[in-house]
This record gives C-alpha cells, sequence and structure tokens, in this order.
C-alpha cells in the first residue's frame, strides 16, 4: 500500500500514490472506491491496512508457510534482497482483534478535514483507514532463524536480488488504533512462530 514511501512508521495520514505494484495499486484503488460510496451514499466505510499477517490458517503460498515446508523437506528457500528485508509481521489474531473492535466504532464525518490539505485518513465523508501492525520491524534472517529453531532443522539459504515491486521494509504506526478503538498487537514473534509451527505440524500431521 505505501508503494514508494520511505518515511517509518508508515502512517495513514501520509500520501499513498505512488505504488510499486499492481497489487498495492488495487489496494489503493478499492480505499477509494470506498470513499466514492462514503461521499455518495453516507455509507460509514473503514479501510483496514494490514501488515505482514502470519499464523495458523494462513496462505499457504506466503513466505512463511513456503520455508516451513521446504526446511521440513530439506529443500532450499529463496532469501530476496539477500536477507536485507524487514517486516513488521503482525499475528493473526492480533489482526482478528483490530477488526472486530473497529467493526464497533463505524467512522463519522471528520469536521476538521479540509480540501485544501486533506488527510488521506479521514474526510469529510464518513470514512476511515487504519493500519493494523505489530509496530516492531523484523528482519527476515530473524525470523528464519526462529524457524529453524521451532522445526529442529537449518534452512538452507538462497540469496535472491529484490523482487520487482517489492519494498526492503515496512513499519506500521497504529497511534491511531490505539487512540481510537484502545488496542495495539502485541504478540512478540517468538511466540507467534511458535504458534504456527505447532499448528503447521498438528494440520499437516508431521
Amino acid at each position: 500500500m505505501y508503494g514508494g514511501n520511505t518515511k517509518m512508521p508508515f502512517s495513514e495520514h501520509d500520501n499513498v500514490d505512488h505504488p510499486l505494484s499492481l497489487y498495492g495499486a488495487s489496494k489503493k484503488a478499492n480505499e477509494l472506491m470506498a470513499h466514492s460510496y462514503a461521499h455518495l451514499y453516507g455509507l460509514p466505510c473503514t479501510g483496514l491496512r494490514f501488515f505482514t499477517v502470519y499464523g495458523p490458517w494462513g496462505r499457504p503460498d506466503m513466505a512463511l508457510f513456503l520455508f516451513t515446508k521446504a526446511i521440513l523437506e530439506g529443500k532450499p528457500i529463496d532469501v530476496f534482497n539477500h536477507g536485507k528485508m524487514q517486516r513488521d509481521f503482525t499475528y493473526v489474531d492480533d489482526i482478528v482483534e483490530g477488526v472486530v473492535r473497529v467493526l464497533d466504532r463505524p467512522p463519522a464525518s471528520d469536521p476538521n478535514w479540509s480540501g485544501q490539505a486533506p488527510d488521506p485518513a479521514t474526510s469529510s465523508a464518513p470514512y476511515r483507514v487504519y493500519n493494523i501492525g505489530n509496530h516492531k520491524p523484523v528482519a527476515l534472517m530473524r525470523v528464519i532463524e526462529l524457524l529453524e529453531e521451532a522445526l529442529g532443522k537449518k534452512a538452507e539459504k538462497r540469496l535472491q536480488p529484490l523482487q520487482p515491486g517489492d519494498v526492503p521494509a515496512t513499519y506500521a504506526d497504529v497511534d491511531d488504533l490505539v487512540t481510537h478503538v484502545a488496542f495495539k498487537p502485541n504478540t512478540q514473534i517468538e511466540v507467534g512462530i511458535r504458534r504456527f509451527v505447532e499448528w503447521y505440524r498438528g494440520y499437516y500431521k508431521i
């Protein structure tokens, strides 16, 4: 979503008009269409920006699943940007908690919003955007280390360049989430990785 932005942490109040991938552009387009509905029909719309969600029941094409499967099978894993990556890994339970809390607080129009200095996070329409992230970027190599510890096996790493459209780091500003719904994701990566591996072994009977 934040594309070419480099100011960290990423804030909902920052302009996000420079996506680096079609995937990011589609997210931006979704928020713009939601805003149009909020403006035209008074339909309260909240946009949620998730940061690197992981945990049980995740998508099997995501890095954590791919790494776990490859390590257990003794196959190499592709590590992009030569391992110089950071992600704001957010455990799925924290994502769910954030979603439920935001659901209970539909947005209203912001009386202080101004078209002279438009705030991307709010609007004169009943529209709001929130980040839901752990507010703690973790090095990709550290995540691999934790996977190795939990699995009891070393990974064979195949270092690769940065993929087109990818960004080297993500880091969520969650101050608005804390202020408006009194919630801040806090599952530590060490705990989340361990829970994921326990689930993975049980689900796949390994």
